[in-house]
């Protein structure tokens, strides 16, 4: 792998499994250890970081990660609700046997993870839901939806919704997804539409619900 596209994986990874916080300030140094590379293939993954909101530039502090308010939750679950259910109508029509294929393996391996809960299984069921939706994506083949929607699915604020799930929460989780993926195999872009659209506001609903909880501690 370049070190370019290195430096850009772990950080990026990073920041969507919680090793750097919201506001946490990005050393390029620190970075670049972390890393294994040097400091400018650093400053381009934080340049593309930039660009997909996961990272913002301040004065006198440099890079920090993007901290996600109530309202930019709202914004994103709301553009989210618009836009996958299109991506996955798309995909219903669109997506290859062989795509729908690993889709059904993600599926099915986040009902195990759900169902078992062993180990580190909060961060395997996040980076399963994120293989899931941007494959979705992918299947789509729409590379202008695929653009718009890349910084959205990949919010930290995405993966870590699942801490708030109950066990049945994130089982009901998962089986959508194997439904969403039912409704692939029959090529019916009103199914998919509707599933996702359900999936992302039942994750929209779940994350507010924490929020209020925290708020009212």
């Amino acid at each position: 792998m370049r070190a370019a596209e290195r430096a850009y994986a772990t950080v990026r990874d990073g920041i969507l499994h919680g090793k750097y916080d919201a506001g946490s300030r990005l050393t390029e140094q620190d970075l670049a250890r972390t890393a294994g590379v040097s400091r400018t293939p650093i400053r381009e993954a934080l340049r593309r970081l930039h660009a997909e909101g996961l990272v913002q530039f301040e004065p006198n502090h440099g890079a920090v990660v993007s901290f996600f308010g109530i309202e930019d939750a709202e914004e994103i679950f709301e553009l989210r609700a618009a836009l996958e259910p299109i991506s996955a109508g798309r995909a219903a029509e669109r997506a290859t046997p062989d795509a729908i294929a690993e889709l059904r393996s993600l599926a099915e391996q986040q009902i195990a993870e759900s169902t078992r809960r062993t180990g580190d299984y909060l961060m395997r069921v996040g980076q399963l839901n994120d293989r899931f939706h941007r494959l979705v994506q992918a299947a789509a083949r729409s590379a202008r939806l695929e653009k718009t929607l890349a910084g959205l699915i990949e919010a930290p604020l995405i993966l870590r919704t699942f801490v708030r799930y109950t066990p049945s929460e994130l089982i009901r989780s998962a089986d959508q997804h194997l439904e969403l993926v039912q409704a692939f195999e029959a090529r019916d872009p009103n199914w998919a539409q509707a599933i996702m659209r359900a999936h992302i506001l039942t994750g929209r609903a779940t994350y507010l619900r924490g929020r209020s909880s925290a708020s009212a501690k």
